[in-house]
This record gives structure tokens, C-alpha cells and sequence, in this order.
């Protein structure tokens, strides 16, 4: 198969032993978090052809966020159920060459029309459902417009600017009976499946006292200034709706959904003429487990999770974004286990196994069923009110506030 079979041998040892024909006889359930859908892409992957369902679900994409090229378009690709059909921006001569662009490396059957007008990819009947990574002060309008067009709607994060005006979105895509998904990747990752069965292991971890999570970047050069996350006017929740959204999903799943019945929030830089750069929190739950959380534009690339019991702790070193630069999935109380030992891909490169195409593939699924989930309406609104009431705290010097 080559070297780079050969490394994917290696870090998904259960898939391989199904698909080669070397591991024990039966169905794929065997094999924990390997489904058949992973196995028919990871044979087209090592083949190098890409199989499409015979109808994908026909996306149309509203602005071109630097996610977009960076994982979004080929994690539909790679999705196996969805296409980009269409796109709409402000500029749509620079579309047509961020599509050429893109269907070079990462190529759909048609070329995705670009549609002049946001209104014109709407009013599109091809179109069954649209990916929004427009800013978030903009979000709320075209969410509710999508809805009432008929389209579902994966939105990026924040899901809005206030849960105020997420229960006005997520009340409009209930009317139209249309899927809301926002975009948090590593929610599809079945590393959080495994995760779950350690947390709740009460010999080794023990009740849940404390969550602590930091996810950041370093902003260079002109960053601050001018880049559109910063910019209070169209994303004023700054690096608390852009990266403080991960670990507040995070400790709120870790929680089984738990509210938080206090919270504090301080803005550390920022958070006057612009946006917040630097955020920290503290969430307090009824019961007596609390989590903490630290984001940031301005601290070196960071992303791991600790959640801490009465009798044990659990650590994963990169929680949002599988790195490669790691070999550990996770930690339980200091002893790692390796990803090579896991049968996951939890690897940086895009895949039909990534997490971003196991969203859009369940995304897509999901539309497919007729059926609205509202676990994930839920689980947006609940992360919508954790950080509406960080930043209340913050505003407020740091003053405790309800959530909720």
C-alpha cells in the first residue's frame, strides 16, 4: 500500500484489521467506532477515489471564512453525503477564483455556481441547506431568512450575539422545519465516546470536582487590528464566542448539560475599542464541581482539557483540533493512551475519518432523516447562555451572574 497506508496502518489498527481481513470474524460493530460508512471511505481514501452518495445534500455557502479554505471545503468533500453546490459573497469575481482555487485540490463533481447576491443563493430551490461563517452580528438575520427559504442552516460559532436572539433563530428554523447545527467539530469526534466511559468510571476518576480549559492562538503581525475577530461591531464577543465557545461546550458536555447555576467572567485585554482578546471564567454547578477556562488571541497555540475527579483526572492534549504533533489521545491519571492504541484517526490532515467530515456527514444524515434533532438546538443555547453571561460578569467588573 505505500508508506502513507503504512502510517494510516498504524494509527487505526482495528479498521485495518476489518478491511484487510485480519482481525476476528464478525460484523463491523466489532470494531468500537467503526462504522460502515467509515470503512467504504477509508477504502476509497487508500484507493484515492472519493465516493458520493447518489444525493448528497446540496450546500450553499454564505461568505468564504478563512475556515472554509482552511478545513470546511474538503471536509464536505470528504463528507461522502454533501456537496458545495453553490456560493454567494460580496466579491463574487474573488469567489470564482477561491472556487478554481479549491476544486484543484479538493474537487466536487460541478463546479459550485456563485450566485451575485446572499438573496439569490436563498431564493436558489436546488439548494437544500446553506453553511454560514458570516460574522456573527450578521448571523442572526440570514439564520432566519434561510430558515424561511426553506433551507437548513450549520452555522459557525457563536451561534449569535445573544441567546436572545439564538431562541428567535432556532424558533424560526422550528417554524420551517429546518436542522440548526452550529459547527463544533469535535462534538462528531468519537474520541468523546471513549472520553465518556473514563469520566465515568468512578473507581478510577470519581465524581467530577473540576474542569479546567484553555484554548488560544497568537495573533501576529497586524492581527489585532484589523482581523474580522476582532472587530467589536461585527463580532463583539471577540475570543469568547470565537475559541471560549469550545471549552464552555466542553465542560457543559462533560456536565451532561448541566447549567452552571453562577459564572464569572473577566476580560484580561481588549474589550474596549475592540473586541475581547484575552477571557478568563469560572462556572460554578450545583453539586459542587466547577470548571475554569482561559481564551485568548494573545497566548502561544494551546487547546487541552483536564477534568479533574474525587478520585483520578483526565487530560487531553488537544481537545479541539486533533494534532498531529502529539501521539496521546488522552491521559488518565498520568498514564497516556496513545493514539496508535485507540483505533482512531485523531490526526491534523482532513479526512473522511476527521471530525469535520463526520459533522457535515452527520449533518447531512441528519437532514436526510426527516426528522429535527433538537439535542444539538439544545446544546447551542445552552453554550449561547453560558458565554452571554461570561461576558455579563465581565462587563460588569467581574460580578457573579446567573446563567440561564
Amino acid at each position: 500500500m505505500g508508506a502513507t497506508s503504512n502510517k494510516r496502518q498504524e494509527y487505526w489498527p482495528s479498521l485495518f484489521q476489518f478491511l484487510c481481513g485480519t482481525g476476528q470474524a464478525g460484523s463491523l460493530s466489532h470494531y468500537q467506532n467503526v462504522t460502515a460508512i467509515d470503512a467504504a471511505h477509508f477504502l476509497a481514501i487508500i484507493g484515492g477515489t472519493n465516493p458520493m452518495n447518489s444525493n448528497p445534500l446540496r450546500i450553499g455557502v454564505l461568505g468564504a471564512a478563512g475556515i472554509l479554505r482552511k478545513k470546511n471545503w474538503q471536509a464536505i468533500q470528504c463528507s461522502g453525503n454533501a456537496i458545495i453546490a453553490a456560493m454567494a459573497t460580496r466579491d463574487p469575481a474573488r469567489t470564482r477564483q477561491f472556487i478554481t482555487e479549491r476544486q484543484a485540490e479538493a474537487p466536487f463533481p460541478v463546479t459550485p455556481q456563485v450566485h451575485d447576491s446572499y438573496e439569490a443563493l436563498l431564493g436558489d430551490k436546488s439548494i437544500e441547506a446553506v453553511y454560514l461563517p458570516l460574522p456573527t452580528a450578521l448571523r442572526k438575520e440570514w439564520v432566519i431568512r434561510a430558515a424561511e427559504a426553506g433551507k437548513h442552516v450549520i452555522g459557525e460559532k457563536p451561534s449569535a450575539v445573544s441567546a436572545a436572539d439564538l431562541r428567535e433563530m432556532l424558533d424560526a428554523c422550528r417554524r420551517h422545519r429546518v436542522q440548526f447545527m452550529d459547527g463544533v467539530m469535535f462534538m462528531h469526534n468519537p474520541r468523546l465516546e471513549r472520553l465518556r466511559a473514563v469520566i465515568d468510571d468512578q473507581e478510577r476518576i470519581g465524581p467530577v470536582r473540576r474542569i479546567t480549559s484553555v484554548f488560544s492562538f497568537l495573533g501576529t503581525g497586524d492581527f489585532n487590528e484589523r482581523n474580522i475577530r476582532t472587530q467589536a461591531a461585527l463580532e463583539p464577543l471577540g475570543c469568547l464566542g470565537d475559541l471560549g465557545w469550545y471549552p464552555l461546550r466542553f465542560a457543559l458536555w462533560v456536565m451532561r448539560w448541566q447549567l452552571p447555576r453562577r459564572v464569572s467572567g473577566r476580560i484580561l485585554a481588549g474589550g474596549t475599542d475592540s473586541a475581547p482578546l484575552d477571557f478568563s471564567g469560572e462556572l460554578y454547578f450545583d453539586g459542587g464541581a466547577s470548571a475554569g477556562f482561559h481564551c485568548s488571541f494573545l497566548a502561544m497555540n494551546q487547546q487541552w482539557a483536564n477534568i479533574s475527579g474525587a478520585n483520578g483526572s483526565v487530560r487531553v492534549p488537544d481537545f479541539v483540533l486533533p494534532n498531529s504533533d502529539t501521539d496521546v489521545a488522552w491521559e488518565v491519571n498520568y498514564k497516556p493512551v496513545r493514539k496508535a492504541e485507540t483505533g482512531l484517526y485523531l490526526e491534523t490532515p482532513t479526512t473522511a475519518l476527521s471530525q469535520e467530515a463526520l459533522m457535515f456527514r452527520n449533518f447531512a444524515n441528519q437532514v436526510r432523516s426527516g426528522a429535527l434533532n433538537e439535542e444539538w438546538f439544545d446544546s447551542a443555547l445552552k453554550t449561547q447562555q453560558v458565554t452571554d453571561a461570561c461576558m455579563a460578569s465581565a462587563r460588569a467588573g467581574g460580578k457573579m451572574v446567573e446563567a440561564g
